[in-house]
């Protein structure tokens, strides 16, 4: 499949030096994209777009703060037509910020579960990713962990290993369980994690899991994808740290393993809000929601999708939280309060 999506430099685009080009008459149409997702799967998918529909694909990438600011900074003169992010706290600031316009999405999507659709309809979430917890095969026995909350206790001290405070998906689970179990006891949770840590926060989610099969830690929270990538890799060092953890997605019998999105939108001020929803609409359809899970090993958010991704589907079917994902963005400010405070670094 021919790559037909243009990638403009994100520094070039993020300090305004190059822009992606407006609809002139009688020219070709195009899309232009901000995106915060750095993925071949997002690649494969707009080329795909483009050979269905014609529609050229004009790709500005820069993580999701910067893209937030670039299209707030440009106000009405932002060439935006759909922005995309992770987490859905970083979709909620883009929200109060005002860039996202009020769509219809029933129009736009199949059925998808409600708690994955802003409620105020400003962005849709097009994939999933839960935070689950790993543990050592050796080390841990099955049984011993059953929710989030377990890992505060004190039986686990100097085992964890975690990411930093500022990632993302430590704030947004950080802001589930405010969501779910008010301030003071998240504020308890975090400071009973801080204090059962291996080793100071560091490292990605796949350094985690590595932990665990150094030795250094027996438990790590992780997303799940991250398993998956080291369980479907080319690298033999890979699948054998995979194979010394077993994966776990906690809360089944209460609240649901806590999820997390990609979210798209279109821009406020977008010049081409048509291609805009012709993309939307495609992000849902069966050829990407296919790429997303064999390509990037995220979750669909489409339940009839066909896939193919032996790894995955040997973690399914799992209770997931089905509280609002905008929540998150809610109680984020909360949850870095809280981080402060405890002392996670």
């Amino acid at each position: 499949m021919k790559t037909n999506f243009i990638l403009i430099a994100a520094a070039l685009a993020l300090t305004g030096c190059s822009q992606p080009s407006t609809e002139v008459e009688g020219t070709s149409r195009e899309v232009n994209v901000f995106s915060a997702r750095h993925y071949r799967s997002d690649a494969s998918i707009y080329a795909a777009f483009t050979e269905l529909t014609g529609i050229d694909v004009n790709l500005i990438e820069a993580n999701g703060d910067q893209l937030i600011e670039r299209v707030r900074a440009d106000g009405d003169r932002s060439p935006a037509d759909v922005l995309i992010t992770v987490d859905a706290a970083r979709l909620h600031r883009a929200e109060q910020a005002g860039l996202f316009a009020a769509t219809d999405y029933s129009d736009l999507v199949p059925s998808i579960a409600p708690h994955l659709i802003d409620p105020d309809q400003y962005w849709v979430s097009f994939t999933l990713r839960a935070r689950v917890i790993a543990f050592s095969a050796d080390r841990v026995e099955a049984g011993e962990i059953s929710t989030y909350e377990d890992l505060a206790d004190p039986r686990w001290a100097g085992r964890i290993c975690i990411r930093e405070s500022g990632n993302a998906y430590n704030q947004s689970l950080l802001a589930s369980i405010v969501a779910r179990s008010g301030e003071d006891a998240a504020e308890a949770w975090a400071a009973g994690i801080v204090a059962n840590m291996a080793r100071p926060p560091q490292g990605g989610d796949r350094d985690q899991i590595k932990g665990i099969a150094a030795g250094i830690c027996d438990v790590a929270v992780v997303n799940h994808y991250y398993y998956a990538m080291l369980a479907n890799s080319a690298q033999e060092a890979d699948r054998e740290a995979a194979a010394a953890s077993v994966l776990f997605f906690p809360n089944q019998e209460s609240s649901g393993a806590h999820i997390n999105v990609s979210g798209a939108g279109i821009a406020a001020n977008a010049p081409h809000p048509e291609e805009a929803r012709e993309l939307i609409a495609f992000l849902f359809s069966q050829d990407a929601q296919r790429l997303i899970v064999e390509m990037n090993n995220e979750l669909p958010v489409v339940a009839d999708a066909e896939w193919d991704n032996p790894t995955l589907q040997a973690m399914l079917p799992f209770q997931e939280d089905a509280r609002n994902v905008s929540e998150l963005g809610d109680h984020n400010e909360t949850a870095q309060r809280i981080f402060d405070r405890v002392g996670w670094q």
